[in-house]
C-alpha cells in the first residue's frame, strides 16, 4: 500500500493547525478516497464502501468547486500537489 504517501501530505497540512480551512479538508477527503480505492481492490462487492466513497467524492467535489471561486491560485497549487486533476496543455 501507499500508507506512506498519504501521511506525508497530512502531516505537512496539520503542522499549520488550520484543520478547518477547506484545503486540509480537501487533503483528508482525497487520503481516505485512495485508501478506499486500494480497499476495492481486495473486497469488489463492498457496496457499502462503495456508497461511502461516493458521498467523499461528492464532498470534496464541492469543496474544490467553493475553493475555485474564492480563490484561484490556492485552488491550483492544492490541485498540483494533490495530482488529482489533469492540466491540458494547449499546442501551438
Amino acid at each position: 500500500m501507499l500508507k506512506n504517501a498519504f501521511v506525508s501530505i497530512i502531516l505537512e497540512e496539520e503542522n499549520k493547525e488550520n484543520r478547518g480551512s477547506a484545503e486540509f479538508q480537501v487533503v483528508n477527503f482525497t487520503n481516505k478516497i485512495r485508501k478506499l480505492t486500494s480497499h476495492f481492490e481486495l473486497h469488489k462487492k463492498d457496496y457499502l464502501s462503495q456508497r461511502g466513497l461516493r458521498k467523499i467524492l461528492g464532498k470534496r467535489q464541492r469543496l474544490l468547486a467553493y475553493l475555485s471561486k474564492k480563490n484561484r491560485i490556492r485552488y491550483k497549487e492544492l490541485i498540483d500537489q494533490l495530482n488529482i486533476r489533469e492540466t491540458k496543455v494547449i499546442k501551438n
